[in-house]
C-alpha cells in the first residue's frame, strides 16, 4: 500500500532551488547556505561499512582535488549516525589507505534524505538510494542522478558533467553526448525562420540549420 505521506513531500526538480537543510556532519554542523557561491555535489549512500559504498567514497576522495579545482565541494549523506561515519572513515583510511576529505551528513531522522527524494520505498524503507545532486553557486539544482542499491556510480562522469555545466553557463552553449573539455560544443539553434536561413553563413560547423558546432 502506498504511504500517502511520501506523496505530500515535494520532489526536488532540476533548475529549482535545492531543499534547504541544516544537519550534523563529521565536520560539525553544515547548512546548504554554507556552500553559497560554490558548486556542491551532494550524494547519498545506503549505509556505512558496505562494499559498493566504500568504493564510491574512495573514488570521490581520490577526485576531491579535481572537484575543488572546479570550485566544487563534496558532501556525503546516509541514514547512519556521525559516529558510524567517523568509524567508517577511519576504517577506509586504515584498510585501504584512502583518507576521506569531505564531510558526511548524519541523517537518522531521514529529514534531509526525504527532502531530496533519496528514500525510495521500492528499494528500501530505511536506506537512501545512491542519489547525486549537482547544485550551483546560487543553490539551484542543475542535475540529479539516481542509481540502484546494487550498482556503484561513476565519479568520473560527475566530474565530466560538472565541467560541461560550467562550460555551458560560461559560453551559453550546449554539449553533445560524452563531451570532454577541448571538444566542439553545440550552438543554440536559430529561433526564427529568417535566422535559420542565415545560419549556414555564420561560420559554424553546420550540418543542418538546427545542428551547428563550434570550437571554444
Amino acid at each position: 500500500m502506498t504511504d500517502l505521506t511520501t506523496l505530500l513531500v515535494p520532489m526536488p526538480r532540476i533548475n529549482e532551488p535545492a531543499p534547504d537543510f541544516t544537519a550534523k556532519t563529521t565536520d560539525g554542523m553544515r547548512s546548504l547556505s554554507d556552500y553559497r557561491g560554490k558548486w556542491l555535489v551532494l550524494f547519498s549512500h545506503p549505509a556505512d561499512f558496505t562494499p559498493v559504498c566504500t568504493t564510491e567514497f574512495m573514488a570521490f576522495a581520490r577526485a576531491a582535488d579535481e572537484f575543488k579545482a572546479l570550485d566544487c565541494e563534496l558532501l556525503g549523506l546516509s541514514i547512519d549516525s556521525h559516529y558510524a561515519h567517523i568509524a567508517w572513515m577511519r576504517a577506509i583510511e586504515e584498510k585501504f589507505g584512502v583518507e576521506i576529505p569531505f564531510p558526511i551528513i548524519e541523517d537518522l531522522s531521514m529529514k534531509v534524505a526525504t527532502a531530496f527524494g533519496m528514500i525510495h520505498p521500492g528499494a528500501s524503507d530505511t536506506s537512501a538510494v545512491r542519489a547525486t545532486f549537482i547544485i550551483d553557486p546560487e543553490g539551484i539544482i542543475r542535475a540529479m542522478v539516481y542509481y540502484p542499491m546494487s550498482n556503484g556510480r561513476s565519479v568520473a562522469e560527475f566530474l565530466r558533467l560538472l565541467k560541461a555545466l560550467q562550460t555551458s553557463d560560461a559560453n551559453k552553449v550546449a554539449t553533445p553526448e560524452g563531451w570532454q573539455p577541448g571538444e566542439a560544443v553545440i550552438v543554440p539553434p536559430p529561433q526564427t525562420a529568417k535566422a535559420a536561413k542565415e545560419r549556414a553563413g555564420e561560420g559554424y560547423d553546420t550540418t543542418d540549420w538546427y545542428f551547428s558546432k563550434k570550437a571554444l
